[in-house]
């Protein structure tokens, strides 16, 4: 019902910024909330980010709060995270998460529709 495509990841020095998206294609008439993820290795998949249907409102999480900013374009489709002032604790794959719900979410099992990643790394 909905595909989701990460892009953007990339090595950046610390200090660096970086934009990710994440693309949908489907049932993209339809309202949905979004959020961003992320797994370092050796740690648990992680919550980053999320925004309602129409972008009124957004929700991070305190590694990311100050730093990050979630926001939606919906005539395109498209999701995206901005990262400012990265650090090497940073470094993770990143996955863009979808549902037709309205509101946010902040919960893995609260989205059906997952993207493949995308690999941020943030040297020092």
């Amino acid at each position: 019902q909905l595909q989701l495509v990460e892009s953007g990841g990339r090595l950046v020095q610390a200090g660096g910024s970086l934009r990710l998206s994440c693309a949908a294609s489907g049932r993209t008439a339809s309202n949905y909330v979004m959020g961003w993820f992320r797994q370092a290795p050796g740690k648990e998949r992680e919550f980053v980010a999320t925004i309602d249907g129409n972008g009124a409102s957004t929700y991070y999480a305190d590694t990311a709060r100050g730093r990050f900013t979630i926001s939606r374009d919906n005539a395109r489709n498209t999701a995206y995270l901005q990262m400012n002032s990265l650090k090497p604790d940073d470094t993770a794959v990143y996955y863009c998460a979808a549902d037709f719900r309205y509101g946010l979410a902040v919960a893995s099992h609260d989205y059906d529709f997952w993207g493949q990643g995308t690999q941020v790394t943030v040297s020092s």
